[in-house]
């Protein structure tokens, strides 16, 4: 089933440099799939999020963070920061989310940047840290229940850890250094706001200073 035929390929509003098929009405698209297959989670992977915005744009900014290097993109959705990772020059790339309809549309949006990644649907933070040098997370802290869960995994990884996010609720107060900040477009039917400022983190590892990117 081509979900992604479903999306209009659009530029990114912040991240021009990539193109991602795009929902209009995150709503009307969420009752058509919920009818469709059932499932009742939101269509993440329809729509460029704040964090993910904030992260990719630092990392096209900063390749050498992961130039040459093996990547993994956590919660990736549409695979936004998972394709900017690869366009600055990571050796290798893993997508992962735990929605199989996500897996269809990260592929096609690496197609349509003709870049490469792998695709991975696993809940990865009931295993261990896959073999990779960097690990991304953007907007995943929007949950009371999720974002505990999501902070303990990452904080047991040894290396850099990006998190990008527009002041969610479970966004910690300790821990985390900021990187960068920024003012991204958005809508009001997804925010609540035309602009949200969205930032950039590097999380502190358990037992070791928060050093910078």
């Amino acid at each position: 089933m081509q979900f992604a035929s479903w999306l209009a390929l659009e530029p990114v509003p912040f991240v021009p440099e990539l193109l991602l098929h795009q929902a209009d009405d995150m709503h009307a698209l969420w009752e058509e799939v919920t009818a469709l297959t059932g499932q009742e989670s939101p269509p993440y992977w329809a729509f460029p999020w704040l964090g993910g915005q904030a992260v990719a744009r630092y990392v096209l900014d900063h390749p050498a963070l992961v130039g040459g290097r093996r990547v993994l993109d956590l919660a990736t959705g549409s695979g936004l920061v998972a394709l900017a990772a690869r366009k600055a020059g990571a050796a290798h790339v893993i997508a992962n989310d735990i929605d199989p309809i996500a897996g269809e549309v990260v592929l096609a949006n690496a197609a349509a940047n003709d870049l490469d990644v792998v695709w991975w649907c696993a809940d990865l933070l009931e295993q261990p840290v896959p073999d990779v040098e960097v690990v991304f997370a953007g907007d995943v802290l929007y949950d009371r229940d999720m974002a505990p869960r999501v902070l303990r995994w990452l904080k047991g990884f040894d290396g850099p850890v990006l998190v990008g996010d527009p002041g969610r609720d479970y966004l910690p107060q300790r821990g985390l250094v900021e990187l960068a900040a920024y003012d991204i477009p958005t809508t009001r039917e997804l925010e609540g706001v035309a602009v949200k400022r969205t930032r950039v983190f590097r999380l502190a590892q358990e037992g070791g200073p928060a050093g910078g990117a």
